[in-house]
């Protein structure tokens, strides 16, 4: 009797190893559930960045607001008749106090 005990119990591990350890067993499907779900995270972002893109191309597109604005932010160009006006943070470093 204990032979069929042991047989079964030696049938019934050698069912469960391919269920936990083989291919596609769950620990191989857990750690593809984590890559999947980092790689959704990584998708959404960048879907966020091309949508955002996406409006910045648009708005070069169709007005001359945004042609303006990237003129005066990344190349400092200014209208005619205005005057530019650039405010320095003060170090405080170079500042002395006597005591």
């Amino acid at each position: 009797m204990r032979i069929v005990i042991y047989s079964m119990l030696l049938l019934l591990i050698a069912i469960q190893y391919p269920l936990w350890l083989g291919k596609g067993g769950w620990l191989k499907v857990y750690e593809l559930e984590k890559q999947l779900e980092l790689q959704q995270a990584k998708n959404s972002l960048l879907n966020l960045r091309n949508a955002k893109l996406t409006g910045d191309v648009k708005d070069l597109k169709e007005g001359t607001r945004a042609i303006e604005e990237r003129a005066r932010v990344e190349h400092g160009m200014i209208k005619e008749g205005e005057y530019f006006v650039q405010i320095l943070p003060s170090d405080k470093s170079a500042v002395t106090t006597k005591q």
